[in-house]
């Protein structure tokens, strides 16, 4: 799904049509940028900044050193290496900041940001654990800060069509959604490779603990933190938590009242403590449930797995393409009629109501041709940065503000407690937070 795919998007072409979305800015409306965290994810998102206009990275920091390095010959030198969070917040020539840190420093580093008086672009998940969401609001109001949370898919070009689709009524009444996301290799498990450099030498254990248990010195969780559930939520909160973002962006809804589900450890046993397989279902008081599934060992649907079930009308997202299929459904009591007496068979088909209802459609049926978009426009970060920027100029927040990537995030924990804890859970929609 748009959501998720991502695309080569340092195509100049792509850069170009990005920038062209939004109002070109005065020269003297630069934007510095600095960069917490400058992993894997990080460093993509460095790109996407770079594609938008007016824009500089002028900071880094990173717990590894050769992800610094590697991070400042992006900038082709310009940025500076600080050697923790608190130097680079306390420069004030620094406008905005990108947190693209390991889940259990969000918060944290988040909250110190804003009171700094720095912009916010939080990669997903907002945060570590559900309760930190409403500090994180609080801080925001307090603040007057831009916090824009990274699940990008609602800036595409393809979720802008699906939720107009919806909006307009062609799915009819909206009772059902089934999303997945499924990967079949060690990469798609969080198995990464490490550097052949890394060491305790170009490796800062301390600055990645931070507020995470104390454990001695280990590579592995280091470079695959995702895999532990000292530092992120595992499937839900990396993977469930696009599918819950779009789905609220979609459909306006705000949390699910309640969640029910299992998670297991079926195969990627190595270096990992968090499942690899999980499948949760959701209720909506908006009058709709959900149901979320992810394995690491069968990659089937990835490309297609996000349904959205209507009365009249199912739409599929899959891949750079929307597609909205019209109901084709036609009333037939046949076989229930022909139980009857003859009489009472014959006469119900002379029904002037039962003609308009059931034999006229059924002679005269075709099923309607599908209604398709394709989305060939710029990578969604790179757009989802392009609101983030504008927000930042205009002092107007774009949609996935504190509380929606509270929310979204949310999700991902209420799913986690019911697969833990065996048992359905519940949301709080007074305290804004899980009940219990």
């Amino acid at each position: 799904m748009p959501a998720i795919n991502r695309r080569n998007f340092l195509q100049t072409g792509a850069a170009a049509l990005a920038a062209g979305q939004f109002a070109k800015a005065a020269p003297n409306d630069r934007i510095t940028v600095g960069h917490i965290g400058t992993g894997a994810r990080g460093q993509e998102l460095m790109r996407a900044v770079m594609a938008n206009p007016n824009t500089e990275i002028v900071g880094v920091v990173d717990a590894y050193k050769g992800r610094v390095e590697r991070a400042i010959d992006r900038t082709s030198g310009r940025a500076k290496a600080y050697r923790t969070h608190h130097e680079l917040l306390a420069d004030k020539s620094v406008d905005t900041v990108v947190v693209a840190t390991p889940d259990h420093w969000h918060k944290q580093i988040i909250i110190e940001a804003l009171r700094a008086g720095k912009d916010v672009y939080s990669e997903k998940p907002l945060t570590y654990r559900s309760a930190e969401g409403v500090q994180i609001i609080e801080a925001a109001r307090q603040t007057q800060r831009m916090l824009q949370v990274g699940s990008q898919g609602m800036s595409s070009k393809a979720e802008q069509v699906a939720k107009d689709w919806i909006k307009s009524g062609k799915l009819g009444k909206v009772t059902m959604i089934r999303a997945s996301y499924n990967r079949n290799t060690a990469e798609g498990a969080w198995l990464y490779p490490i550097p052949p450099d890394a060491s305790p030498t170009t490796v800062d254990w301390e600055m990645f603990l931070g507020p995470a248990p104390k454990r001695p010195f280990s590579l592995d969780r280091f470079f695959r933190w995702r895999c532990y559930s000292d530092y992120s939520g595992g499937i839900a909160t990396d993977l469930f938590v696009h599918l819950c973002t779009t789905i609220h962006f979609l459909t306006d809804a705000k949390m699910p009242a309640r969640a029910m589900a299992m998670g297991e450890l079926y195969r990627w046993k190595e270096s990992r403590d968090v499942p690899d397989t999980l499948n949760a279902v959701l209720e909506y008081p908006e009058g709709f449930t959900v149901s979320l599934s992810s394995t690491f060992n069968n990659q089937f649907s990835q490309d297609a797995g996000f349904q959205i079930l209507g009365t009249e009308g199912t739409l599929v997202m899959g891949g750079d393409e929307v597609t909205l299929y019209p109901e084709a459904v036609v009333e037939n009591n046949r076989w229930v009629v022909e139980s009857w007496p003859k009489a009472l068979e014959e006469a119900y088909y002379r029904d002037p109501k039962v003609i308009a209802t059931e034999v006229e459609p059924a002679k005269n049926f075709k099923r309607p041709d599908p209604e398709k978009f394709k989305d060939d426009g710029p990578d969604p970060t790179i757009l989802h940065f392009g609101h983030f920027f504008e927000s930042v100029r205009t002092r107007k927040p774009y949609w996935e503000d504190a509380s929606a990537g509270h929310h979204a995030a949310a999700c991902a924990h209420l799913i986690n407690r019911s697969a833990v804890e065996r048992k359905m859970t519940e949301w709080d929609f007074t305290r804004d937070d899980i009940r219990g």
